[in-house]
């Protein structure tokens, strides 16, 4: 039978180093991500193709959604790392390097990461829930899927 992979070992991580040197900071308190990869079509139907649409691939896009409990620095000051990294870059318009690493398999794990825009960062602060924040990563340019 085959292994059902859990949720819960699929990790999205932000870039809190530098691009030459990166350090790999998971999203404190996640609960959720996905990663959608897309591509757009281009129609090339004609006559000949009796009455069929055709379509070719076209430019591909991604993107990583994720939501997460609000967590605090050790000192209580302020956001912890990764969500102070995620405001910033929103704050001054730059972009994140983002990645999403999949759970050890045969001893290897898989990570897809690529720079992206931040599109949305929201907020929940309820008063008789936890606080939780949420948010999209655009990814501009292409995702590299690795096996480490």
């Amino acid at each position: 039978m085959a292994t059902v992979t859990k949720g819960i070992d699929f990790i999205v991580n932000v870039n809190t180093g530098t691009e030459a040197s990166p350090t790999w900071t998971p999203v404190a308190g996640q609960r959720g991500a996905s990663l959608t990869l897309n591509a757009d079509t281009i129609d090339i139907t004609s006559k000949d193709s009796n009455n069929w649409k055709e379509v070719v691939a076209g430019q591909k896009n991604w993107s990583i959604k994720f939501d997460s409990l609000v967590i605090m620095n050790d000192t209580g000051d302020g956001y912890d790392t990764s969500l102070e990294a995620l405001e910033s870059a929103y704050m001054s318009g730059n972009t994140v390097m983002a990645q999403i690493k999949t759970p050890m398999t045969s001893g290897s794990a898989v990570t897809y990461t690529g720079s992206a825009v931040i599109t949305d960062l929201s907020y929940d602060y309820a008063q008789d829930k936890e606080a939780t924040f949420s948010g999209t990563l655009q990814g501009t340019g292409a995702i590299v899927k690795a096996s480490s």
